[in-house]
Protein backbone atom coordinates (compact mmCIF):
# COMPACT_ATOMS: atom_id res chain seq x y z
CA UNK A 1 0.00 0.00 0.00
CA UNK A 2 2.81 1.94 0.95
CA UNK A 3 4.33 1.89 -2.91
CA UNK A 4 0.88 2.87 -4.38
CA UNK A 5 0.60 6.10 -1.99
CA UNK A 6 3.51 7.46 -3.09
CA UNK A 7 2.95 6.87 -6.59
CA UNK A 8 0.02 8.76 -5.97
CA UNK A 9 1.53 11.92 -4.68
CA UNK A 10 4.28 11.86 -7.29
CA UNK A 11 1.94 11.90 -9.39
CA UNK A 12 -0.04 14.60 -8.09
CA UNK A 13 2.99 16.63 -7.50
CA UNK A 14 3.51 16.56 -11.70
CA UNK A 15 0.29 17.13 -12.29
CA UNK A 16 0.51 20.61 -9.97
CA UNK A 17 3.88 21.43 -11.25
CA UNK A 18 2.61 20.63 -15.21
CA UNK A 19 -0.22 23.26 -14.27
CA UNK A 20 1.87 26.03 -12.96
CA UNK A 21 3.97 26.08 -16.33
CA UNK A 22 1.33 26.35 -18.73
CA UNK A 23 0.10 29.11 -16.76
CA UNK A 24 3.61 30.48 -17.15
CA UNK A 25 4.09 29.38 -20.70
CA UNK A 26 1.59 31.92 -21.97
CA UNK A 27 3.86 34.61 -22.53
CA UNK A 28 5.58 35.43 -25.95
CA UNK A 29 8.69 37.08 -26.67
CA UNK A 30 9.14 40.63 -25.55
CA UNK A 31 12.26 43.12 -25.86
CA UNK A 32 14.21 43.91 -23.56
CA UNK A 33 14.40 47.57 -22.78
CA UNK A 34 17.38 48.86 -20.94
CA UNK A 35 17.17 51.39 -18.63
CA UNK A 36 17.70 54.80 -20.29
CA UNK A 37 16.58 58.26 -19.93
CA UNK A 38 13.12 57.67 -21.72
CA UNK A 39 12.38 54.34 -19.46
CA UNK A 40 13.72 56.56 -16.05
CA UNK A 41 11.05 59.33 -17.38
CA UNK A 42 7.97 56.95 -17.57
CA UNK A 43 8.31 54.39 -16.17
CA UNK A 44 7.84 50.68 -16.59
CA UNK A 45 4.16 50.54 -17.46
CA UNK A 46 4.50 53.34 -19.77
CA UNK A 47 7.31 51.64 -21.46
CA UNK A 48 5.58 48.17 -21.80
CA UNK A 49 2.41 49.91 -23.41
CA UNK A 50 4.72 51.24 -26.42
CA UNK A 51 6.47 48.28 -26.54
CA UNK A 52 2.80 47.01 -26.72
CA UNK A 53 2.30 49.64 -29.39
CA UNK A 54 5.32 48.83 -32.00
CA UNK A 55 4.21 45.34 -31.80
CA UNK A 56 0.59 45.40 -32.87
CA UNK A 57 2.68 47.97 -35.55
CA UNK A 58 4.50 45.80 -36.63
CA UNK A 59 1.37 43.07 -37.14
CA UNK A 60 -0.71 45.16 -38.67
CA UNK A 61 1.74 44.99 -41.24
CA UNK A 62 1.46 41.74 -41.29
CA UNK A 63 4.36 40.26 -39.40
CA UNK A 64 4.32 37.98 -37.12
CA UNK A 65 6.13 37.10 -33.94
CA UNK A 66 6.81 33.54 -34.83
CA UNK A 67 6.33 30.12 -33.41
CA UNK A 68 8.28 29.76 -31.01
CA UNK A 69 7.03 30.22 -27.95
CA UNK A 70 7.52 28.59 -23.32
CA UNK A 71 4.50 26.40 -24.08
CA UNK A 72 6.33 24.93 -27.31
CA UNK A 73 9.84 24.66 -25.31
CA UNK A 74 8.00 23.40 -22.54
CA UNK A 75 6.23 20.82 -24.61
CA UNK A 76 9.24 20.00 -26.48
CA UNK A 77 11.17 19.51 -23.56
CA UNK A 78 8.79 17.22 -21.21
CA UNK A 79 8.44 14.94 -24.30
CA UNK A 80 12.42 14.30 -24.28
CA UNK A 81 12.81 14.47 -20.80
CA UNK A 82 9.77 11.88 -20.58
CA UNK A 83 11.50 9.73 -22.45
CA UNK A 84 14.95 9.43 -21.39
CA UNK A 85 13.71 9.68 -17.58
CA UNK A 86 11.78 6.77 -18.57
CA UNK A 87 14.61 4.45 -20.00
CA UNK A 88 16.86 5.68 -17.31
CA UNK A 89 14.44 4.31 -14.95
CA UNK A 90 13.79 1.22 -16.51
CA UNK A 91 17.14 0.48 -16.41
CA UNK A 92 18.16 1.15 -13.45
CA UNK A 93 15.34 -0.93 -11.69
CA UNK A 94 15.98 -3.71 -13.86
CA UNK A 95 17.66 -4.69 -10.76
CA UNK A 96 14.50 -5.38 -9.09
CA UNK A 97 13.00 -7.58 -12.05
CA UNK A 98 9.84 -6.47 -14.15
CA UNK A 99 8.27 -4.52 -10.97
CA UNK A 100 11.17 -2.66 -9.93
CA UNK A 101 11.75 -2.08 -14.09
CA UNK A 102 8.02 -0.50 -14.15
CA UNK A 103 8.33 1.16 -11.02
CA UNK A 104 11.97 2.77 -12.11
CA UNK A 105 10.23 3.50 -15.84
CA UNK A 106 7.44 5.73 -14.16
CA UNK A 107 9.97 7.69 -11.27
CA UNK A 108 12.08 8.39 -14.13
CA UNK A 109 9.83 8.93 -16.49
CA UNK A 110 7.84 11.86 -13.92
CA UNK A 111 11.56 12.93 -12.65
CA UNK A 112 11.97 13.43 -16.39
CA UNK A 113 8.96 15.25 -17.43
CA UNK A 114 9.47 17.70 -14.86
CA UNK A 115 12.56 18.45 -15.40
CA UNK A 116 12.08 18.86 -18.93
CA UNK A 117 9.77 20.67 -18.69
CA UNK A 118 11.08 23.60 -16.24
CA UNK A 119 13.81 23.25 -18.55
CA UNK A 120 11.73 24.24 -21.53
CA UNK A 121 10.35 26.91 -19.63
CA UNK A 122 13.64 28.65 -19.37
CA UNK A 123 14.64 28.15 -22.75
CA UNK A 124 15.07 31.95 -24.64
CA UNK A 125 12.51 32.79 -26.96
CA UNK A 126 13.90 34.24 -30.07
CA UNK A 127 11.14 36.22 -32.74
CA UNK A 128 11.13 36.21 -36.34
CA UNK A 129 13.85 38.47 -37.67
CA UNK A 130 11.60 40.47 -39.83
CA UNK A 131 9.07 41.25 -37.03
CA UNK A 132 11.82 41.77 -34.20
CA UNK A 133 13.50 43.97 -36.66
CA UNK A 134 10.39 46.07 -37.35
CA UNK A 135 9.46 46.13 -33.18
CA UNK A 136 13.13 47.70 -32.53
CA UNK A 137 13.00 50.08 -35.20
CA UNK A 138 9.84 51.60 -33.65
CA UNK A 139 10.92 51.19 -30.42
CA UNK A 140 14.33 53.36 -31.08
CA UNK A 141 12.48 56.08 -32.70
CA UNK A 142 10.66 56.33 -29.36
CA UNK A 143 13.84 56.77 -27.76
CA UNK A 144 14.06 53.30 -26.49
CA UNK A 145 17.03 50.65 -26.36
CA UNK A 146 16.68 47.31 -26.76
CA UNK A 147 18.49 45.19 -25.89
CA UNK A 148 17.62 41.47 -26.57
CA UNK A 149 14.73 39.88 -26.71
CA UNK A 150 12.93 37.26 -23.53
Amino acid sequence: MKRHESFEKTLMTMVTAWLVMICVACAGPEPILRSNAKVLLQGREASKLDVEACQQKAEAAGLQPGTASRSGNMAAGAGLGLVAGAAVGATTGLIGGATGAAIGAAAGGGLGLIIGVVGGAYKPLEPDPPYADTVVKCLIEKGYDVTGWE
